[in-house]
């Protein structure tokens, strides 16, 4: 059969990989642009669904879900397509719940619970310090960053083992680890914590549903609109869908992209899923255990397959399949060579030929991604905005607690509803249980901290990234300790005639919506480059040559105006908290390290000793 051809082929078709043909497509009308997608719908890690609410139904967002006034990009592209956003409610009192079930529950309004004195000092020190940090990093490129090897061969974990006095404290950076990466702090890479915060401006814009923050808009109908409109401008008969990327070939003259029924010609790739599904196929061997190891196995589509149709797809391995399934002892349906073959089929990463370069292998191959699970709950009322609460929950972990935050999530039309999320190591833990378990845990949480109406909901949803097909978890892919001061150049890099997006490549706002926009555009812009240089300006022609190589000239991202004024307040609250820690300490080391920290906190020095 004859290959069709190309000039331009996307793999995935969520925000990054749109984007990237959306401004293919603008700058030369003329370019075949084809777009491959393994999922049944375009959005990637954006899906709004439409739920019982108390109007009838409503859209919720069960993915990427907010926006902010510093995310140019996104707010770009929303305003291009006619949509509309609003701000996220957040007035009336926090609830805050730490230190285990028997701790006090607080409320609060502010930025910072109310705290005891010296638990507010140790979180306005560490805070200080991150932000010093943040400023020295260099997102382009991370190992250009003062003491860069130092700080990547620590986590985030052990960093604040390192700076902080209190449980307090760390048990909150904990909570922030999971809401924000859907991680643990001692999963990654305290370097890329930095790098990650640095690209949003500074670590408070992260975790803040106020002005400037992550957390700030919603778009009117949903975020899975900006793909879909996007997929309209490009055309929706060259957005593939169902048409998983299993392998890509290239020479010097052609890329050749393979799914299960079609192969392709093309001169330039760009490859958009998350790094662990963008790197090399696995082991046949390794996902045989993989597949001996799970015992939920679901195996769609199997009636009246064949020995010749299945297995085929996997390139003749129908000897190695039944060697694998009689090796391993597998049981029907599992031992038959088709069946195998189709479950390695859809469970292996892309193979390229040639080989990819080594550091980009070892990048995508330890780059684990988040664990989340979204849930939404209607309501017939916003109770909890009648009783003067914004609907903010941060808890930590706990065995009764599934979830580590809520917000009011009322739709734009009014109709009440709330939004939680369970993440790492709580949804490792409550992923094994039924949903109707989750479900309970969940509901009776919030009825310890909202009152008895959170019981009497409409309807409950709720999604587990980590077994969503084709993304195998959320929020982002993280890094773990040594990858960035070695590997992360190749993150970019395009190899041949194979370009990488995604918003794990973005230098602004990297793993949101926004940095998925700006990585689309950027390799966009690289392909161009390629493919019709006389279109660009000389500074975009810059902008792909810097892209490109590690000397590029280092950028910093401008600091969130929530950066200065925690500056400010952080002043005003040490100020108070010193006085008071000093007055209400009762131990002598207590006081010793307090003058520790002090000295450290306010040192002019530049021995960097505010690092260690």
């Amino acid at each position: 059969m004859t290959a069709e051809i190309w000039d331009v082929i996307i793999v995935g078709a969520g925000l990054s990989g749109l984007s990237a043909a959306h401004l293919l497509r603008k700058r030369d009308a003329k370019l075949r642009i084809l777009i491959l997608e393994g999922k049944d719908r375009v959005g990637g890690r954006t899906v709004s669904t439409e739920i019982p609410a108390a109007n009838g139904f409503d859209r919720w967002d069960f993915g990427g879900q907010w926006v902010g006034s510093t995310q140019t990009h996104i707010l770009e592209l929303i305003n291009e397509l006619g949509l509309e956003t609003f701000p996220q409610f957040n007035t009336g009192k926090k609830v805050y719940h730490t230190g285990g079930p028997g701790a006090r529950v607080r409320t609060y309004r502010t930025s910072i619970p109310a705290l005891s004195p010296l638990v507010l000092m140790d979180i306005t020190q560490f805070l200080w310090k991150i932000d010093r940090l943040c400023g020295t990093v260099c997102v382009q490129d991370p190992s250009k960053t003062p003491n860069a090897v130092d700080l990547d061969s620590m986590t985030l974990h052990s960093y604040t083992e390192l700076h902080s006095w209190t449980a307090e404290l760390k048990e909150e950076i904990g909570v922030c680890s999971r809401s924000v990466f859907g991680m643990e702090p001692s999963q990654m890479s305290f370097l890329f914590f930095l790098m990650y915060a640095a690209a949003a401006g500074g670590l408070l814009p992260l975790l803040e549903n106020t002005e400037g923050s992550a957390q700030e808009f919603k778009i009117k109908g949903g975020t899975q609109q900006l793909s879909e409109c996007l997929a309209k401008r490009v055309g929706r008969e060259n957005v593939r869908l169902g048409s998983a990327v299993t392998a890509i070939w290239q020479n010097a003259e052609w890329a050749r992209v393979t799914t299960t029924t079609n192969t392709f010609l093309c001169r330039a790739v760009i490859v958009t899923c998350p790094p662990h599904l963008a790197g090399h196929r696995l082991r046949l061997e390794l996902v045989a255990v993989m597949l001996k190891l799970e015992s939920r196995l679901v195996l769609p589509g199997l009636e009246g397959a064949t020995a010749e149709s299945e297995a085929g797809a996997y390139s003749g391995s129908v000897p190695v399949c039944t060697k694998l399934a009689t090796d391993l002892s597998l049981k029907a349906p599992y031992s038959e060579p088709w069946t195998m073959a189709r479950i390695l089929n859809e469970t292996a990463k892309i193979h390229y030929e040639p080989a990819l370069p080594s550091q980009r292998e070892f990048l995508t191959q330890s780059m684990p991604v988040g664990h989340m699970i979204k849930f939404i709950i209607t309501y017939q009322t916003a109770f909890w905005k009648e009783k003067g609460l914004s609907g903010e929950i941060v808890t930590g972990s706990s065995v009764d607690c599934p979830f580590c935050v809520t917000f009011d999530a009322t739709s734009f039309s009014g109709n009440a509803a709330l939004v939680g999320f369970i993440a790492g190591q709580q949804a490792s833990q409550w992923s094994s249980k039924e949903a109707g378990e989750r479900r309970k845990a969940v509901l009776s949480s919030l009825v310890k901290y909202l009152g008895p109406e959170a019981a009497s909901f409409i309807h409950y949803e709720e999604k587990d990234w980590a077994k969503e097909d084709y993304s195998g978890g959320c929020p982002v892919n993280v890094m773990a300790p040594g990858l960035l001061t070695y590997y992360h150049p190749s993150l970019r890099k395009p190899c041949g005639r194979i370009h990488w997006a995604g918003t794990e490549t973005a230098t602004q706002w990297c793993g949101y919506m926004s940095g998925a926009v700006q990585a689309g555009q950027r390799a966009a812009l690289e392909v161009l480059a390629e493919l019709s240089p006389m279109i660009l300006t000389q500074e975009e022609q810059a902008a792909v040559r810097h892209s490109q190589t590690v000397e590029a000239p280092a950028q910093q991202t401008p600091s969130s105006k929530l950066t200065y004024l925690s500056t400010v307040k952080a002043a005003v609250i040490a100020t108070l908290t010193i006085s008071a820690a000093l007055l209400l300490a009762q131990r002598q080391n207590a006081l010793i390290r307090v003058k520790m920290y002090l000295t450290s906190l306010f040192s002019t020095s530049k021995s960097n000793k505010f690092l260690f």
